[in-house]
């Protein structure tokens, strides 16, 4: 029995098969349509391993833009896909951070992956994937090389969490000679500062598990450990907690 989780998030769609492991995983772009995303990745996943939608117990549908899922049997919110994937990736786990393209959020579980307690930061893009992709981008540098672009520098101080307001900081910033490496460390510095401020208002257990695209960037998990004084681990599968998590509750 096959269950599938799609997570469609503002800046990637996520895939994932499961037969209570992970069988197959999917990642593309969600572009401007993201029912379609959710539609292609859901297409590839079954084409790629062999298997028509009949062969499919469940279709589990989460993310920003789950509403235009009708394909799915069923719809969860991202805070309980995150929650039930993160604690697939580590049961051991009882607090998760997460940041996304177009919000963040802190999550307490329980022993079984429930939540017990959550804040998320839905109200603008700051301290979220997208403001740091804004940001990077007007320093002329891509969000991919972010851990190369940040060894070996001091951060400068980004005070302005809005987008908007962040660019033009950023932009006075370089104007005033300061280096864009230090200015690209003081925007991960803003945003691990962000989400410092999500965990202090959920309990926090023992080590974190940062789930998420942005969990990739090993700077960026250093700086908030290192702000947080907790370890703060990764998967590799963290940027398909949300997907994942979605197949594991259609297994359900």
């Amino acid at each position: 029995m096959y269950s599938v989780g799609i997570d469609i998030g503002s800046v990637a769609t996520k895939g994932v098969i499961f037969d209570g492991e992970m069988v197959d995983y999917i990642v593309i772009p969600t572009g401007w349509n993201p029912k379609e995303a959710g539609v292609d990745a859901l297409n590839k996943l079954l084409e790629d391993n062999n298997l028509a939608k009949k062969d499919v117990n469940q279709i589990t549908a989460t993310g920003y833009g789950r509403v235009s899922a009708d394909f799915a049997d069923e719809v969860v919110t991202e805070i309980t896909c995150h929650a039930k994937g993160g604690h697939f990736l580590d049961n051991k786990v009882r607090t998760i951070i997460d940041i996304g393209g177009q919000d963040s959020k802190a999550i307490s579980v329980d022993e079984n992956g429930n939540v017990m307690d959550f804040i998320m930061n839905d109200k603008c893009a700051a301290g979220t994937g997208k403001f740091l992709e804004v940001t990077i981008n007007s320093l002329g540098e891509n969000i991919n090389d972010l851990d190369e672009l940040t060894k070996n520098t001091e951060p400068q101080e980004i005070n302005s969490m809005c987008t908007v307001f962040a660019e033009s900081e950023v932009v006075s910033l370089l104007a005033q000679g300061a280096s864009k490496e230090s200015v690209a460390l003081g925007i991960v510095d803003a945003i691990a500062n962000r989400a410092q401020v999500l965990l202090s208002k959920v309990p926090i257990n023992d080590q974190i598990l940062f789930t998420g695209g942005l969990a990739k960037s090993e700077r960026i998990k250093k700086v908030l450990s290192d702000k947080l004084g907790r370890k703060i681990i990764t998967s590799s599968n963290s940027q398909l907690a949300g997907a994942l998590g979605a197949a594991v509750i259609g297994l359900e």
